[in-house]
C-alpha cells in the first residue's frame, strides 16, 4: 500500500521483464513518498541504467544480492547510498536464506527454497547460463535441510526447490569425462551429484505429509536411480522442459539433446513409472512451427500422460541467443509501437503491446493466438482432467487436483498472450475466486517442535540458520500437493 510507505524507508524492487514497466511504476511512487528505492533481480542487471531512466533508482544491485544488500541498508542509513552495487555470482556455501516468516502468509501459494544455481545448459531462449552461469553452484545439503526444517516448523508444507535445473549432472556428462580421461572434471561432476544424493536422503527423513516439487531437463528420464531418489524424498513432480515435439523444432532452440516422436513419449512416461509427475513446458511459435504442431503437441502431451503442462508464446527474453539475434536483425530498420522500440516491448504499455513480438514465417500472430488458446481448452478441458486426476489417493484430492488443473490453466492460458483483452480480465477474477478455494483445501498446522538434524562435527556453517518465529502460518499446495 502505498501509505504505508514513509521518508528515510528503503524499499527494494526485485524486477524480471515480465513486470519491469510495473515495477518502474512502485519505484516511482516509493521515492515521491521519500523512500530510497533500489532496483535488483535479472532485469535489473541486465538494464541497469532502465532502472534510473524510467524507476527513478537511487541504487542498482547487479548478480547476486545475498551479500551485498547488507551494504545497500548501511548506505541507504547513511544517507549515501551508491549508485550500483555488484553482488556477482555467488558460491552456494553463500547463499542467504530467505525470510519468510516477514512474508504475509496469505499471500504464497508456497514456499521456495533454492539448492543450486545455474544450469549447464545453452537453450537458446533461456536466459540462466549466461546470468547464473552454467557452472552449478551447489548450497551444502545440511543448509537447505535446516532451511526446509525452519519452515516446516512455521506452517509450510508445499516447498518449491526453485533451482535452474534440479538435474545438474547428467548421465551423459559423466560418461563424456570418463572417455575424454579428464580425471579432474569427473571427480567434480560426482561430488556434485553425490550431494544432490545426501540432499534428497535427508529429505526423505522429513516429516511425509511434505511435498516437494522442482525443475529438471528431460535428460533425467535416462536416469532411473536419480528419478527413484527423488519420489523416496517427496519430490512429487518436476516442471519438464520440452519445448518442442518435432526434431526442426529441439535444433531451432539450441535443446537437441531432447528427444522427439515416440521417443520423447517414451520418456515422458518414464518419469510417472518412477513416481514423478511431469509438469510440462512446451513452446510455440518457433520458426518451424506448421499448423499441424499445435494438435501434435497436445496429442503428445496426452499420450505421455503428463500430470501439467504449459503451453508458451515463444518470447524472445534480454540476455538470450534468441534476443541478441532479434535485437541484431532489429538494428538498422527498429520496428516502433509508438515511440518505443519493439525490442524493448516490456515498456510498451500491455493495452498497445504486440501479442507477437517476432514476425512467424508461415503463420500470423492472431493464428497462433487461436491455435495455443484450443491446445490449452483442450488438455484442461473437465474429462481431460478428470481422468488425469486419477493419480491421486483420495476423493478429497482429485477434487483438489480438479481445482488446481482449472486455476492453473486460468492463470496462465486464461491471462496471458495466448488470450484476448476480455477474456484475460474474466479469467483473472475466477482465477481469485478458485485460489480462495484452494487455500481451504490445502492448509498445514505449523511443527513448532519439530527439530533439524544434529549434523557432523565436519559441517561448518558460516551463515546464520534462518530466524524463523514459532509461530503460526498457513500453507497452501503447488500444483503437484495431491499426488501420491
Amino acid at each position: 500500500m502505498p501509505e504505508s510507505i514513509s521518508p528515510g524507508d528503503i524499499v527494494g524492487i526485485s524486477v524480471h521483464t515480465g513486470n519491469a514497466l510495473r515495477g518502474y511504476e512502485v519505484g516511482r511512487m516509493a521515492r515521491a513518498r521519500g523512500a530510497w528505492v533500489v532496483y535488483g533481480g535479472i532485469h535489473a542487471t541486465l538494464f541497469p541504467e532502465e532502472s534510473f531512466e524510467r524507476g527513478e533508482a537511487h541504487s542498482v544491485v547487479k548478480g547476486d544480492g545475498d551479500l551485498i544488500w547488507a551494504k545497500v541498508v548501511t548506505d541507504c542509513l547513511a544517507g549515501k547510498p551508491g549508485r550500483i552495487y555488484d553482488g556477482g555470482r555467488l558460491e552456494g556455501s553463500e547463499f542467504i536464506p530467505a525470510r519468510w516468516d516477514l512474508m504475509p502468509r496469505d499471500k504464497y501459494m508456497w514456499a521456495s527454497v533454492q539448492t543450486t544455481r545455474g544450469c549447464p545448459k545453452h537453450c537458446s531462449f533461456c536466459s540462466v547460463w549466461r546470468t547464473d552461469g552454467q557452472k552449478p553452484r551447489q548450497r551444502q545439503f545440511q543448509k537447505v535441510i535446516d532451511e526446509i526444517v525452519a519452515l516446516r516448523r512455521i506452517g509450510f508444507r508445499f516447498i518449491a526447490l526453485a533451482d535452474d535445473n534440479f538435474y545438474p549432472v547428467t548421465l551423459t556428462d559423466l560418461r563424456l569425462a570418463r572417455e575424454q580421461n579428464n580425471t579432474a572434471r569427473l571427480e567434480e561432476l560426482t561430488s556434485i551429484r553425490a550431494e544432490r544424493f545426501r540432499l534428497m536422503e535427508e529429505l526423505a527423513k522429513l516429516p511425509k505429509d511434505m511435498v516437494f516439487f522442482t525443475q529438471i531437463t528431460m535428460e533425467a528420464g535416462e536416469d532411473g536411480e536419480y528419478l527413484d531418489a527423488m519420489r523416496k524424498a517427496n519430490i512429487k513432480g518436476a516442471l519438464v522442459g520440452v519445448e518442442a515435439v518435432t526434431p526442426e523444432g529441439l535444433k531451432a532452440v539450441f535443446k537437441d539433446f531432447n528427444y522427439s516422436g515416440e521417443a520423447l513419449a517414451k520418456q515422458l512416461q518414464t518419469f510417472k513409472q518412477h513416481g514423478v509427475h511431469v509438469l510440462g513446458s512446451f513452446i510455440f511459435g518457433l520458426p518451424t512451427d506448421k499448423p499441424a504442431t499445435f494438435d501434435a503437441t497436445v496429442e503428445m502431451a496426452l499420450k505421455a500422460g503428463v500430470t501439467f503442462a504449459q503451453f508458451v508464446m515463444m518470447t524472445p527474453f534480454p540476455g538470450t541467443v534468441d534476443f541478441l539475434r532479434w535485437e541484431k536483425e532489429q538494428a538498422e530498420h527498429p520496428t516502433l509501437v509508438g515511440d518505443v522500440p519493439i525490442t524493448r516491448y516490456w515498456l510498451i504499455p500491455i493495452a498497445v503491446r504486440p501479442k507477437m513480438f517476432t514476425p512467424h514465417p508461415s503463420m500470423s500472430s492472431e493464428e497462433i493466438r487461436e491455435r495455443t488458446q484450443k491446445v490449452w481448452d483442450r488438455f484442461y478441458n473437465w474429462s481431460a482432467i478428470w481422468q488425469r486426476s486419477a493419480c491421486t489417493p483420495t476423493l478429497r484430492a482429485r477434487v483438489a487436483f480438479m481445482f488446481l488443473s482449472k486455476l492453473y490453466r486460468q492463470m496462465y492460458a486464461g491471462t496471458g498472450i495466448s488470450t484476448d483483452s476480455a477474456r484475460r480480465k474474466k479469467s483473472k477474477k475466477w482465477a481469485r475466486w478458485t485460489a480462495g478455494q484452494c487455500r481451504k483445501l490445502f492448509q498445514a498446522k505449523p511443527m513448532p517442535e519439530l527439530q533439524s538434524p544434529i549434523w557432523d562435527l565436519e559441517f561448518s556453517s558460516n551463515s546464520p540458520r534462518p530466524a524463523f518465529l514459532n509461530v503460526e502460518h498457513a500453507s497452501q499446495s503447488g500444483p503437484f500437493a495431491m499426488l501420491p
